[in-house]
């Protein structure tokens, strides 16, 4: 059976052009099972998807029969379309797409599980998102037998890719795969050839708090450029993610990629807070998405979101950097690049 690297396909970085940002609308479900709290949630994900629209084309997937009443808090220009939901984020149910440079576009439609069968999770539908937004994008479909994210993973476009070890070598995930086995399945299909695993996520990413996804990469580093990382860094000893995340820079500074250049880690402090619904706040700058001309980056009405804007506008001096209040998104368990994922231009 083929794999989309031997067909010529790779994962672009996200900072290459786009076609469009594909979104999910929050819908009646154990996330937001709330009526306020799914209320707030539409305003949240409708500023996120107004701001990407400055950039770039979106097109919101609804739930049957709320694709109407979606299009009245997005406002003009925003598509919907409506297929059977149970989550919102896009990130995770929807498609990987890769490109091959020569006018194809293709994506991977990873094995999802509701974040490693996790309790509180509803996966019925999510599991099928993927083919059918790669269906409506018209991309070449390749499964893959991996129980992965779109939040899981994080590439550079130059052949290297970031993992971290309780997601994709969880046994809530992927029970019985060693490394060698995952990193063959995700070099096969991102065309990379160059892992480098964080051993974990941040802390309230895990049970008991809130809707975690057991150790994301997006939320603890990402590539800027090619041989750039932007990485979480908690300053406050107080915080448990203060060793996390000093583990986790360590650890990126040691690194090399898929070329052999040393990483040039960019710390990016988080907010001032440290508590937020009653457990560790995980509050991070790093889960921010790249549009064409834009950063939509994450604020928390915190001192250090300006901090966190110049570091962005410094590492992307051709892009608009546009803080969003990522509050709300955060209590439902991500940020705003957990709702959004890039299609990019052929």
């Amino acid at each position: 059976m083929t794999t989309p690297a031997a067909d010529g396909f790779r994962m672009p970085p996200e900072w290459a052009p786009h076609e469009r940002t594909w979104m999910a609308w929050p819908g009646p479900n154990p996330t937001f099972d709330d009526p306020e709290d799914l209320a707030a949630s539409r305003i949240a994900w409708a500023a996120v998807a107004r701001a990407v629209r400055r950039f770039e084309p979106v097109t919101v997937v609804c739930g049957p029969g709320q694709a109407a009443e979606a299009r009245a808090l997005l406002g003009e220009g925003v598509e919907t379309v409506e297929r059977e939901l149970d989550d919102a984020w896009m990130r995770d149910i929807g498609p990987t797409f890769l490109t091959d440079g020569r006018g194809g576009l293709a994506a991977v439609d990873w094995t999802f599980n509701g974040w490693g069968a996790q309790s509180w999770a509803r996966w019925e539908h999510d599991a099928k998102i993927g083919a059918h937004v790669a269906d409506l994008a018209g991309a070449l479909t390749y499964t893959s037998a991996l129980v992965n994210e779109g939040g899981g993973i994080h590439v550079d476009g130059e052949g290297t890719v970031l993992l971290t070890e309780t997601v994709q070598l969880g046994p809530e995930r992927n029970p019985g795969w060693t490394k060698e086995r995952v990193e063959a399945e995700v070099h096969a299909h991102l065309g990379t050839s160059k892992a480098i695993w964080l051993p974990r996520g941040l802390t309230s990413d895990y049970p008991p708090y809130g809707f975690g996804t057991l150790g994301h990469v997006d939320i603890v580093a990402a590539f800027a450029a090619p041989g750039v990382v932007v990485a979480h860094h908690q300053p406050d000893p107080a915080h448990p993610d203060h060793e996390v995340t000093k583990e986790a820079i360590g650890i990126l500074r040691a690194a090399t990629d898929a070329h052999g250049r040393p990483l040039e880690v960019v710390e990016v402090p988080a907010p001032t807070v440290l508590e937020a619904d009653g457990h560790w706040a995980d509050y991070s700058y790093i889960n921010h998405y790249l549009c064409n001309g834009g950063v939509v980056l994450c604020g928390f009405d915190d001192p250090r979101d300006e901090v966190a804007a110049g570091i962005f506008r410094r590492l992307h001096p051709g892009r608009t950097v546009t803080l969003v209040d990522a509050r709300t998104i955060f209590a439902g368990g991500g940020g705003i690049h957990c709702i959004t994922q890039q299609q990019p231009k052929i």
